[in-house]
């Protein structure tokens, strides 16, 4: 049954406090980018994907395929597999820990379910997602394929090479979303290397492009709901999402300065009182 939206707010509450805990407990890891893909992750995993998180198979076979490629916001994956119940929520306690399954960047060697493709080296995830979608269409597989990416990964090469294929081939299955939260390791996107009109260069491309607001569940739903219903038209679809990085949190809002950095110990006291939650801490 899917989650109404008071459900979809607590799993919200409990996946940032999953985020901080996670980092604090190390301190290391991406907090900001994760948090302020907390509302996509929990629509998706929630209401959204039509998977088997019980029998995990890594073909992946009639269910809908999803792929990190900005493989540093970690945190908020993991917690999304977690509580749709690929591996125990307690596990979460092992987050970039030596000899456990939940490493810094997803990897695939150590077996954990729900992880199909090693990410992190951004650039690539878009690639693999193409490929995927296009093995499903050649298998008469009419499940989707969903690939989420950072703008600042869209600076590589590859995304873009991925993009015109994609296009070229009629991926109509594809579903790639781009967190556009303005901001990457080193500062404001607009300053390291700026876009313009991302819509009009991916409708240049050959693909269909909506628009949402990242960090609004209603409006998450809304849109993912309509990119299914576009999916099967010809095009692969885009959908440009915009977030705030370290949202939720208010001393991390605002900043690029959190994209990589662990809070202390009255900083996660903060952030876990402004994140109040009835699901329970791992």
């Amino acid at each position: 049954m899917p989650k109404s939206i008071t459900e979809l707010e607590n799993h919200v509450a409990q996946t940032r406090r999953d985020i901080v805990r996670m980092v604090h407990g190390v301190q290391s890891g991406h907090p900001g980018g994760s948090l302020g893909c907390a509302e996509f992750f929990t629509v998706l995993y929630q209401n959204v994907l039509r998977h088997n998180p019980t029998d995990f198979q890594m073909d992946g076979k009639d269910e809908d395929i999803f792929i990190l490629s900005n493989g540093h916001i970690s945190p908020v994956y993991y917690s999304a597999l977690a509580h749709s119940g690929y591996f125990p929520v307690s596990e979460l306690g092992s987050f970039r820990k030596l000899d456990t399954r939940l490493q810094g960047h997803p990897t695939t060697h150590e077996g954990l379910p729900g992880v199909r493709v090693a990410s992190g080296s951004l650039g690539q995830g878009l690639s693999v997602a193409a490929g995927v979608a296009q093995a499903k269409k050649l298998d008469k597989d009419n499940k989707l394929v969903y690939v989420l990416m950072g703008d600042g990964e869209l600076q590589e090469g590859q995304i873009w090479e991925a993009i015109m294929y994609a296009a070229h081939k009629k991926v109509d299955n594809l579903i790639a979303t781009v967190d556009v939260n303005g901001r990457q390791i080193d500062g404001d996107t607009k300053d390291i290397m700026g876009f313009v009109e991302l819509r009009s260069k991916f409708e240049a491309f050959g693909w269909n492009v909506i628009s949402m607001n990242g960090n609004d569940l209603n409006d998450v739903e809304e849109t993912l709901s309509k990119a299914g219903v576009l999916s099967g038209n010809g095009k692969p679809i885009c959908i440009l999402m915009e977030t705030e990085m370290g949202n939720g949190i208010d001393f991390m809002m605002g900043s690029h300065k959190w994209h990589g950095i662990a809070p202390n110990d009255e900083q996660l006291e903060s952030a876990l009182a402004q994140n109040p939650s009835t699901i329970g801490d791992y």
